[in-house]
């Protein structure tokens, strides 16, 4: 009888006997506590420009305008005057004694190796901020960076410069107007050429002309927007004027739809030609 079925009356008439057939009601035997039902599946979670892959190909094309490279570990011994006003530039993202983050970072160098070989720029380094000038920094502080670009420390006060500095201030901005990796990105480079100030600039400028997708505006309208306002503040510095790195590779990207920044990415800057899978 199948479980839960119901019992029949049978009639043995061969005896003269009338059998009833009692009912027989199944009882369903419990195998263990009850399991819960599974749970649907939540929203998916798109990755960051904060998600270490991500930030890996943030890193190269920011080198790619950078160091016209895309071994970006390959620049933390980089230096040299650009001639843009601002003194000495260097390291992985091109940290600088005019503006003051290359201070920040031989001081935080210094907390943690007090004998290094540059600590005794710091007086030096304190007096460049706000301009160009060299005084008391050459003819050895290159020669010093360089020997200082060997030491894991040394490397490490860059990196975390650069995130406490610049990455962080503008994955959080970008994340708050509800801009995808692609648009983390652009405020990303954006804060690293014309520092967070410049960022939070140039984001007010494009608000003007198209909301952010935080407040309700389309995503790729107002990534246009930003490029725009970033191209137009490149233009009036005399160091940026090429804007490839937005024409030939943000721009790029956006056209193609591009905003979780997925490989392949194939872009130009300064004309030369990247590649990355």
């Amino acid at each position: 009888m199948a479980r839960g079925g119901r019992g029949r009356k049978v009639s043995w008439t061969a005896l003269g006997l009338v059998v009833l057939a009692v009912p027989v009601v199944a009882v369903a035997v419990s195998s263990g506590p009850e399991r819960p039902a599974p749970r649907a599946p939540g929203p998916v979670v798109r990755a960051g420009l904060d998600d270490p892959v991500k930030k890996e190909i943030a890193m190269r094309l920011v080198s790619s305008a950078e160091n016209s490279s895309l071994d970006w570990r390959a620049q933390y011994a980089y230096i040299e005057d650009i001639g843009d006003g601002r003194g000495y530039t260097a390291g992985i993202i091109g940290f600088c004694s005019g503006t003051g983050d290359l201070l920040k970072v031989v001081r935080a160098y210094t907390g943690v190796r007090p004998d290094n070989g540059l600590a005794r720029y710091l007086p030096a380094l304190r007096q460049a901020v706000g301009s160009a000038s060299h005084e008391g920094l050459d003819p050895g502080f290159p020669r010093a960076w360089r020997a200082a670009a060997q030491d894991p420390a040394f490397r490490r006060a860059q990196d975390e410069e650069r995130d406490r500095g610049y990455f962080g201030p503008a994955v959080r901005r970008a994340k708050a107007d509800g801009v995808g990796v692609l648009g983390q990105f652009a405020y990303y480079d954006a804060a690293v050429v014309h520092g967070v100030r410049g960022l939070r600039t140039i984001r007010e400028k494009a608000v003007r002309g198209a909301e952010p997708p935080a407040r309700g505006g389309d995503e790729v309208r107002y990534l246009h927007a930003f490029l725009d306002a970033r191209v137009a503040a490149m233009r009036e510095e005399k160091a940026h004027r090429d804007t490839s790195r937005v024409d030939t590779a943000q721009r790029v990207f956006l056209e193609r739809g591009n905003l979780a920044l997925d490989t392949p990415l194939d872009w130009k800057v300064y004309g030369d030609r990247y590649h990355l899978d």
